[in-house]
């Protein structure tokens, strides 16, 4: 998460519960239309994306007006050694987000479980358009005797409704970076290596963006119409690597998976749009 603290950390399940606070975000048009760039949408096919007349909002770009939420509890010194990684995230979008504008948003602690060797805190954000949750994995923080939370959903069974494939670019991690995650690993080689990867990493919820993309093509869904989002982050991705995703319809829900050369980077999906 890229913080670090001198204090030790508070016991983890102390913090269930804690609010965070709550902050007035703003943004313009601009923003929305990089955002969307960054996240791989195409001049042509997603123009009302990345053009002003008559400009959409991809859903995910809430969540980048919300990633104050889990920087605050790095930040208060809940992960102890800086060690935590972001390991799912869930969007459930009530209402489409206009192209600029403030909003206020809230924050708190739902859960914190124990998974023995680590401790996972569930961060919640509520707005009037959207609610979002993080969570946050964190080694060294378990052990404290609480209920280990919900297990890994059953993998997809049968044959998978879709096949498509995301393409990364070179610079995309570059470019991500300047929607507000300025994280060190996805810009400089040197902290990219002390994570042992070879070069800086992409974001996993710019990956995840870009897989709503992909998704609302293959079932003929506006990916401005997402309507709620999940996934676990499983692997890191390199930028300019191509990833294959596979997806089971079910309705108006999909289930998916994402994954480079048969390792899964984004697992336990779950998808579904409004107007399908």
């Amino acid at each position: 998460m890229g913080h670090r603290t001198d204090q030790a950390p508070e016991a983890a399940d102390r913090w269930r519960g804690r609010a965070l606070g709550s902050r007035t975000v703003s943004y313009d048009e601009r923003d929305v239309m990089l955002y969307a760039l960054a996240v791989g949408a195409h001049p042509v096919a997603d123009l009302d994306l990345v053009f002003e007349r008559e400009l959409r909002v991809l859903p995910t770009f809430a969540l980048t007006l919300a990633q104050w939420a889990p920087d605050v509890l790095a930040g208060k010194g809940a992960f102890g050694d800086g060690t935590a990684l972001h390991g799912a995230q869930r969007l459930t979008v009530h209402k489409p987000l206009p192209p600029s504008g403030e909003m206020t948003c809230s924050a708190v602690v739902t859960d914190v479980w124990d998974k023995g060797g680590a401790a996972v805190f569930e961060v919640a954000v509520d707005s009037p358009y959207f609610h979002a949750v993080w969570s946050v994995f964190a080694p060294g923080r378990g052990g404290f005797g609480g209920e280990r939370g919900p297990g890994r959903p059953a993998a997809p069974v049968g044959e998978p409704t879709h096949r498509t494939s995301l393409e990364t670019f070179a610079a995309q991690a570059a470019l991500y970076r300047l929607t507000g995650d300025r994280h060190l690993i996805h810009i400089d080689p040197a902290a990219a290596a002390t994570i042992g990867q070879p070069r800086p990493i992409l974001h996993g919820l710019c990956t995840l963006a870009g897989t709503v993309l992909r998704l609302a093509d293959a079932v003929g869904a506006h990916p401005a119409d997402l309507a709620e989002l999940d996934g676990r982050f499983a692997a890191p991705v390199l930028p300019g690597e191509t990833l294959d995703i596979t997806a089971w319809q079910d309705g108006d829900r999909s289930t998916f998976e994402v994954a480079r050369d048969g390792e899964s980077v984004l697992s336990a999906g779950h998808i579904r749009f409004r107007n399908p």
